[in-house]
C-alpha cells in the first residue's frame, strides 16, 4: 500500500469539495493517505504552539510519504500548498499535481512528476507513476 501525502488548501467550500473528491478517489485506489485537513494539532488554533505542531507534523508526513499528491487551484492559490510541493520536490518525492484551476505557475508545474486533471486521477497508475507535462495557461 503506497503512502501518499495530500497537499491542498482547505479554506473554503470549493477547496474542501475538491479535497474530499480526491481523498475518496485515493482511498478507492487502496492508497494510505495522510491529509492535513483530517489532522490538527492539539494546541489552540492560531497559537504559536499550534503553528509549530502543525508544521512539524506536516514535515514528518511528507518524509513518511512515498508520493505527494497536490490539488492545485492555479497561480497564487495557496502559499502553504506551494511550500509543501516545493519541499516534496527538494526531498526527491514524486509530486502528482492535480490541476483544478485555470492556469499555473511554472515553478509549481515544472516541479511536478505528473500534471493531471481530476478526471485523469481516476485512472492514474500509482504503481507505474507515469509522468506528464502541463500544457495549459502559465505564468
Amino acid at each position: 500500500m503506497k503512502r501518499v501525502y495530500l497537499a491542498s488548501p482547505f479554506f473554503n467550500d470549493k477547496e474542501i469539495g475538491y479535497l474530499e473528491q480526491v481523498e475518496m478517489m485515493l482511498d478507492e485506489k487502496g492508497l494510505k493517505v495522510f491529509s492535513p485537513f483530517r489532522h490538527s494539532a492539539d494546541a489552540e488554533m492560531g497559537s504559536r504552539q499550534w503553528s509549530i505542531e502543525t508544521f512539524m507534523d506536516d514535515i514528518k508526513h511528507i518524509k513518511w510519504a512515498e508520493v505527494v499528491v497536490g490539488i492545485y487551484h492555479g497561480n497564487y492559490s495557496d502559499s502553504g500548498t506551494a511550500w509543501e510541493l516545493g519541499y516534496a520536490y527538494a526531498t526527491d518525492k514524486p509530486v502528482i499535481l492535480i490541476h483544478v484551476g485555470e492556469n499555473s505557475n511554472l515553478m509549481v508545474h515544472e516541479g511536478a512528476h505528473a500534471n493531471i486533471t481530476l478526471k485523469e486521477l481516476k485512472d492514474y497508475d500509482f504503481d507505474q507513476l507515469p509522468s506528464s507535462f502541463y500544457s495549459g495557461a502559465m505564468l
